[in-house]
């Protein structure tokens, strides 16, 4: 067998990326099995999934674009996973402006844009310049050029976002092989080479997304069995709530709101995040920005208030409460009970957090496993599963995974007619019977939509599919058939048919275009 070593490991060698909304990480295997992480500047193994583009119009990436970030905070671009592929509807520009101090607005294409130095970029582009430096940093430390990968997503990213993803790959010339969950890869990290017959539950709250899946482990079979999650939770919004609680404060001391100062600002999400961390390992810590601001007659104030761990579980205790309703949900979803669940798996930085581990031992009856490292089980199985996907590997896996959010179509009145129910296997494909309603009719329109809400337009547009050339004839007399067909990353495809003729028509959707 082949047991390359790095420096000797082939020119098509797959490796994993795990894209964070925060921090992001690479991952390859080399000899027989065995999983190295990609180290940065420092011996650092996960990079800042920052972007920023400074005075002199120099585009940053990583560690160079946070070392500049409280200096040129309208110009950094952080959190943005958060915002591929998704249109700007239901609050979420407003909603996630209120938190960041650069500028976004809706795009021409029925997107999100950032505006950076008289810019506007979409957020792919921001994760193609994130995957670029990853390539590059992998590629001078394993001697070749990175040309291929797996790269992970949040369980719950709809088709859209995953097709965004897979372009931002593309947009830099790097071949996404294969999209696979977060939390299924975490599994693969967990329970490779261990013979294991175990049902796990993955608790992944990062910095931007939380995901929670029941995974089924027989050896090298991995079955999700449910999953859920909200890809507007995470450690990011714990930072809010503190820096929320400290511009509060400080405003009902001195009469002064900090809000309009983005370098006071970031100063301060930048300790808040720093607090938080310290304050898993201790019960208090101080909260000090010294000259954070003037005084109208120009006297320059400090920032001074002492954070306790009691204080800190007060303001995040509702965010824990909703990964717990989650939690709940796909329990149900999945039909098993907390007694069920053989192992609990924590990934994610923010599950370091003691009133995450302790509200799970209270719910699970037993602690959480340390079974994977948080910040780097994601990278790991996404190596172990590109591994397995090269000719000379003898890693034999079965992922059984399943789609987050029901994929259905506009119905009459606007309801949605469900084809594929949450929690669906993957890969699946369900054919609907149609037939035209007007007579002459010449082409069928499909509007294609995901998400578990009972009307239609409440849920995410995929697309609209249009199957031209149907035969003229009276309304009613045109036998059609519409197969969807969702493959193993979780991306829908879209075919129509006239049964009488065998005119068959296909595509892949894409981001929806205005």
């Amino acid at each position: 067998m082949y047991h390359p070593r790095v420096g000797q490991l082939p020119p098509n060698t797959i490796v994993g990326i795990d894209l964070g909304t925060t921090n992001s990480c690479c991952a390859v295997v080399i000899g027989d099995g065995e999983v190295k992480l990609v180290p940065y500047k420092g011996g650092d193994y996960t990079i800042p999934s920052i972007f920023a583009v400074d005075e002199k119009g120099n585009e940053l990436v990583g560690h160079d674009a946070k070392r500049q970030w409280q200096l040129n905070p309208r110009n950094t671009l952080y959190a943005t996973k958060r915002l591929i592929g998704r249109a700007p509807k239901d609050d979420v520009v407003e909603t996630v402006q209120r938190s960041v101090q650069y500028k976004l607005h809706p795009g021409s294409h029925n997107d999100v844009e950032l505006d950076v130095r008289g810019r506007a970029f979409q957020v792919q582009e921001i994760a193609s310049r994130i995957l670029a430096k990853i390539r590059d940093v992998a590629s001078d430390h394993l001697g070749f050029r990175v040309s291929r990968a797996v790269v992970t997503v949040p369980a719950y990213f709809t088709d859209r976002q995953r097709q965004a993803v897979k372009e931002a790959g593309r947009l830099v010339g790097l071949e996404v092989v294969r999209i696979i969950n977060e939390p299924t890869a975490a599994s693969l990290a967990y329970g490779i080479g261990k013979r294991l017959q175990e049902r796990v539950l993955v608790y992944d709250l990062g910095g931007g997304t939380f995901d929670v899946s029941i995974i089924d482990i027989r050896d090298r079979v991995f079955e999700v069995k449910a999953t859920g999650g909200d890809i507007f939770l995470g450690g990011i919004d714990f930072d809010e709530a503190i820096i929320e609680h400290v511009i509060g404060d400080f405003q009902g001391q001195t009469g002064i709101d900090l809000r309009g100062d983005p370098v006071a600002m970031q100063r301060i999400r930048d300790l808040a995040e720093r607090t938080k961390i310290d304050l898993s390992s201790r019960a208090e810590a101080p909260f000090s920005v010294p000259f954070i601001t003037m005084t109208p007659q120009g006297q320059p104030l400090n920032l001074e208030i002492r954070f306790t761990r009691a204080t800190l579980e007060r303001l995040v205790g509702g965010l824990v409460d909703r990964t717990l309703g989650i939690v709940e949900k796909v329990l149900h979803d999945a039909g098993t009970e907390p007694s069920q669940v053989d192992e609990v798996m924590l990934v994610g930085g923010q599950t370091r957090m003691p009133l995450v581990q302790e509200r799970l031992t209270a719910l699970f009856g037993k602690p959480p496993s340390k079974g994977v490292h948080p910040d780097e089980a994601v990278a790991i199985g996404a190596a172990l599963y590109a591994w397995s996907l090269q000719e000379n590997s003898d890693l034999k896996l079965t992922l059984l995974d399943v789609i987050p959010m029901a994929i259905g179509l506009e119905a009459a009145g606007g309801a949605m007619h469900v084809v594929l129910p949450r929690n669906s296997p993957i890969p699946n494909a369900k054919a609907l019977a149609a037939t035209s309603s007007v007579d002459n009719q010449s082409e069928l329109a499909v509007r294609i939509f995901q998400g578990d809400a009972a009307q239609a337009a409440l849920n995410e547009l995929l697309g609209e599919f249009v199957f031209g050339g149907v035969r003229p004839a009276a309304a009613g007399k045109v036998r059609l058939e519409v197969l969807f067909e969702v493959n193993v990353e979780g991306i829908l495809t879209v075919s129509a048919g006239d049964l009488d003729t065998g005119k068959r028509m296909t595509t892949t959707l894409r981001v929806t275009r205005s």
